[in-house]
């Protein structure tokens, strides 16, 4: 038996480790796992160049639970060890700079601490974490026919000792005596989660016990004459070691991805919209599938839905700084082993090709959606009030998206029209233009709510785009800023003769002695913390009493109910104009009423049908307007 110390001075090593090597004790699994799949892919290597003749058929990586032993063990059938190798990667290269590494610590933040371990082979060690000892018991390749193997023991300490073991298969048993504070990985379930998050697509087959299922007997019927079945245990492969994203798109179907997009979210019913399979080898390595989903209006940005691995290994769901923001409402899956990872592989380093591969990704989604635009136009529309936020949030965040997505980025009206930018340019702008030539949009955020503000404007033959979604504000904004000359505004933002400005208003039919009499009169029913009463010489045709909400007053708590814009906007309240039509009959008749309490129920019941043209109008004020109306009828 060889006896001896791990390559290191100080004795607080291990405890760094317990606390400190990740921030989550569940990775031992997975980084043992990894180990395990290196050297059954480096054995499979070595048989390819004819270097390796012994068996391969059966390379399945096995994760045994023994709770009474209070043990969990992970053995490979790889290229397995000698002496010399458990002495060179066990006992020295993880520690070999184990003191500077000390130093360092004492001096380091714990962010900084990611990088400091990065440095450092301790993938193995993760197994200390969890566990009171350690036991390797390993063969290598090159002695298949020999007996002869290496047992390993190492009780937290730097102390180990290693001596020679009967052992006749190739390959490493890793063998973790679970500490008392870690009993959690002695549960079936737990292990079972872990193994499904991190090791779902290993390249190589794993094994974690058995499982039921129920199996036809051939030829054989029960006692009521239907297919005979049996209840049988199967060993339980929880991997996946061919997933979608690492074969060539050339040979899968749609029902391909749709059921990959399944197994990815087996609570998910509703069906991706589209996707786009990345397989990129220059400059750099990307494999992957990336799918839009539906995104409901209310949406959240939800930051953990895109998977990233490396070579088939779970890293991390959080992918900022490869996937651009705007893309983090996409699922899916992405690879690369040239992603720079720390020790965790939990944080990205800065590094070239991560920028390289966030502007690919970015470039992919805007040549698909072209592509689909222009190949099938009548689907991109059908779809497209379900992937215009992503569209939208891609030109509001990157620059440089707009310059392509402006092909194919779509306006919708009311009538439920599509037009790309440039179409509907070309569709209003004759007509919408005011008198300092500036193209007037017209939108509205609910049409039916808004329904008489859209009539009217309508019946002066203009157009009214829908411009319902969460960030459209924000979106409204950002095209106010890229297109020359246009301004947007809703529908129900000013009266309609000064939505878009043609010529001078026609004249009213009020002094301003009337005017005067008429304003006391009007806001002795209107709340003038909430409302500004105002004069215009409308038309007879229009509304007596019409309530509009400033643009830019709207639109700035809008935004900062988003986030953005000025944040103290979201604390102010709601503010209206109350626009008097000085033109209108009825206005003319509530002057000269003679009865003032008739006058007050007129100018009452007119602001109350303001009110709910606005949707204003609640409980006890509507319940009012309602006997008030029928008193009147």
């Amino acid at each position: 038996m060889q006896k001896g110390s791990i390559n290191v001075k100080t004795e607080n090593i291990f405890p760094i480790i317990k606390k400190f090597l990740y921030s989550e004790h569940e990775i031992f699994l997975r980084e043992l796992i990894s180990n395990a799949v290196d050297a059954t892919q480096k054995l499979k290597t070595l048989a390819s160049m004819g270097k390796f003749t012994g068996d391969i058929s059966d390379l399945t990586i096995e994760v045994k639970l023994n709770k009474k032993k209070k043990t969990l063990t992970v053995t490979d059938k790889g290229i397995g060890m000698n002496t010399d190798e458990v002495d060179r990667y066990i006992n020295q290269i993880a520690f070999s700079s184990a003191e500077e590494f000390i130093s360092q610590f004492k001096t380091k933040s714990e962010a900084e601490m990611n990088a400091i371990i990065g440095h450092f082979g301790l993938g193995f060690y993760s197994s200390f974490m969890v566990s009171d000892k350690v036991e390797i018991k390993t063969k290598t390749y090159l002695e298949e026919g020999d007996t002869a193997g290496v047992h390993w023991v190492c009780d937290g300490s730097p102390e180990y000792t290693m001596e020679s073991l009967e052992k006749a298969t190739r390959g490493t048993e890793i063998i973790l005596h679970i500490a008392s504070d870690s009993k959690e990985y002695l549960e079936e379930s737990r292990v079972l989660e872990i193994l499904n998050k991190y090791c779902k697509f290993l390249p190589v087959p794993i094994r974690f016990g058995n499982e039921k299922t129920w199996e036809k007997v051939e030829g054989e019927k029960d006692e009521h004459g239907h297919d005979k079945t049996v209840e049988v245990e199967k060993p339980r492969i929880i991997n996946n070691t061919n997933p979608l994203w690492k074969q060539k798109p050339s040979g899968l179907k749609p029902e391909d991805y749709k059921s990959f997009y399944r197994e990815l979210y087996p609570y998910t019913f509703e069906e991706p919209l589209f996707h786009i399979h990345l397989n990129v080898d220059y400059p750099f390595n990307l494999t992957g599938i990336l799918y839009f989903p539906k995104v409901k209006k209310a949406f959240e940005v939800q930051k953990n839905k895109i998977q990233l691995y490396s070579n088939q290994v779970f890293v991390t769901d959080s992918v900022e700084g490869i996937v651009p923001d705007f893309l983090m409402l996409l699922h899916g899956v992405l690879d690369s082993p040239d992603i720079p990872l720390n020790i965790s592989r939990s944080y990205l380093q800065s590094d070239p090709n991560v920028k390289k591969i966030s502007n690919h990704i970015t470039k992919k989604v805007a040549d698909k959606r072209e592509e689909l635009f222009n190949k099938e136009r009548e689907t991109f529309e059908s779809k497209w009030d379900d992937i215009k936020v992503f569209i939208e949030y891609g030109i509001i965040s990157e620059a440089k998206f707009f310059d392509r997505a402006k092909k194919f980025s779509l306006l919708k009206n009311t009538d439920g029209k599509y037009f790309t930018l440039e179409e509907y340019a070309k569709q209003v702008t004759p007509a919408q233009t005011d008198k300092d030539g500036t193209a007037i949009y017209l939108y509205a955020t609910d049409p039916r709510e808004q329904f008489s503000y859209i009539n009217s404007v309508k019946e002066r033959g203009y157009d009214v785009l829908v411009m319902d979604g969460v960030i459209d504000p924000h979106f409204i904004n950002t095209l106010e800023q890229k297109l020359e000359k246009t301004r947007f505004a809703r529908v129900d933002s000013d009266t309609v003769d000064k939505l878009i400005r043609k010529e001078e208003a026609m004249p009213s039919k009020l002094d301003e002695a009337q005017q005067k009499a008429l304003k006391e009169i009007v806001e002795k029913q209107a709340d003038a913390q909430k409302f500004q009463v105002q004069f215009e010489s409308l038309s007879e045709t229009d509304a007596p009493l019409v309530i509009t909400q400033p643009e830019f007053m709207r639109r700035m708590k809008d935004m900062a109910v988003l986030g953005g814009g000025m944040p103290f906007m979201g604390e102010m309240p709601e503010m209206y104009n109350l626009v008097v039509n000085t033109n209108h009959p009825v206005i003319g008749k509530v002057l000269i009423e003679t009865d003032g309490d008739k006058q007050s129920s007129v100018v009452r019941q007119l602001l109350d049908l303001a009110l709910l043209s606005q949707n204003l109008l609640k409980g006890k004020d509507l319940a009012e307007f309602i006997k008030r109306s029928t008193d009147m009828i």
